[in-house]
């Protein structure tokens, strides 16, 4: 009789997630999986094939939850923006790791219909993909610079973001 599923693949890559939050992928060992989800660290090879695959599936599950908060702003750009924002300061680790890893083509189109929605209302469809990508390069410098302390010279980090933001979106208007 074979011995019962004591860990579901959602659970491993929930667990992986845990901990890469908690210090980065260096933090991300099958064994500490394994540790986090009750099972002997071979258990989890039956279902990730290894630690590479268990960091390119918690890379997915980032993007897939990323593009879940994106879908769920109003859809503008600047609520767009704030809910990228958001996302950023609650996971961090993640925030970082999506720019370092490469997740799956499918989940990356997916995360970022929304933004190519708002875009294409910004400035048309020939543009809209240059557009989402200016939004996104610039986001996600401001927000990485932010999450690593690098704004040290005073003044309102909030207020840079808005007048930012504002300034994007009067360039976006004028092309």
């Amino acid at each position: 009789m074979p011995t019962p599923d004591r860990t579901s693949l959602a659970a491993i890559v929930t667990a992986g997630r845990e901990l890469l939050e908690r210090g980065g992928p260096a933090k991300v060992s099958m064994q500490a999986v394994a540790d986090r989800v009750g099972v002997r660290a071979p258990s989890l090879y039956k279902r990730v094939r290894d630690r590479e695959a268990l960091l390119q599936l918690i890379a997915e599950d980032i993007v897939d939850d990323l593009g879940t908060v994106l879908a769920a702003s109003d859809g503008t750009l600047t609520g767009l923006a704030h809910a990228y924002r958001t996302f950023a300061h609650t996971h961090p680790e993640g925030f970082r790791y999506l720019y370092a890893s490469s997740p799956d083509l499918a989940h990356l189109q997916r995360a970022s219909e929304p933004v190519l929605q708002a875009a294409r209302a910004a400035v048309g469809e020939e543009r809209a993909l240059d557009a989402a990508r200016l939004v996104t390069a610039w986001a996600t410098g401001f927000l990485s610079m932010e999450l690593a302390g690098a704004f040290r010279l005073g003044g309102d980090v909030d207020g840079a973001f808005e007048y930012g933001l504002a300034q994007l979106q009067v360039a976006l208007r004028q092309s």
